[in-house]
């Protein structure tokens, strides 16, 4: 089966504490409101001409490409981050670049990372940047955390 190639997107971001470091991750998709489907974990490529939405409620189940980074810790008092950045070309015709990172610091660390690795990838490709936008989101672990952040990629 080939996913039609998608015409919408938006950026979400979550955090949760959880019994375990699965629940929690499985919470922070709750908060991020795509727990209850199926995220297909995509690479790095926006395609032309994508539509910005809001997050909008996604089908029990369904299968969803999304391009997102997560982290989970049981170290209390540690602080996690994860965030997600789309760097969008100036020429419409080109496809963005989506980069995610995930993993201990604060959500600012997070975000300038991912807002590098982004310009970074589009330099790569000899495209200049118009804009990046990102998305993320900080958890300071109580027992068990998790942060997840994602570019949800939709028709």
């Amino acid at each position: 089966m080939i996913v039609p190639t998608p015409t919408k997107y938006f950026l979400t971001a979550g955090r949760a504490e959880g019994e375990t470091p699965l629940n929690a991750f499985d919470a922070a998709l709750m908060a991020a409101c795509v727990g209850n489907t199926n995220l297909l974990k995509v690479s790095s490529i926006l395609p032309p001409h994508c539509e910005e939405i809001p997050p909008v409620r996604l089908p029990f189940g369904a299968l969803v490409p999304a391009a997102y980074a997560s982290a989970s810790s049981e170290r209390p008092g540690e602080i996690i981050s994860a965030a997600v950045a789309v760097a969008f070309p100036e020429d419409d015709e080109h496809p963005g670049l989506i980069m995610e990172a995930a993993g201990p610091g604060t959500l600012r660390e997070m975000e300038e990372l991912v807002a590098r690795m982004a310009v970074n990838g589009m330099e790569m490709r000899e495209q200049a940047v118009r804009r990046v936008a990102t998305r993320g989101v900080e958890h300071r672990v109580d027992r068990r955390g998790a942060v997840v952040a994602a570019v949800i990629l939709w028709n």
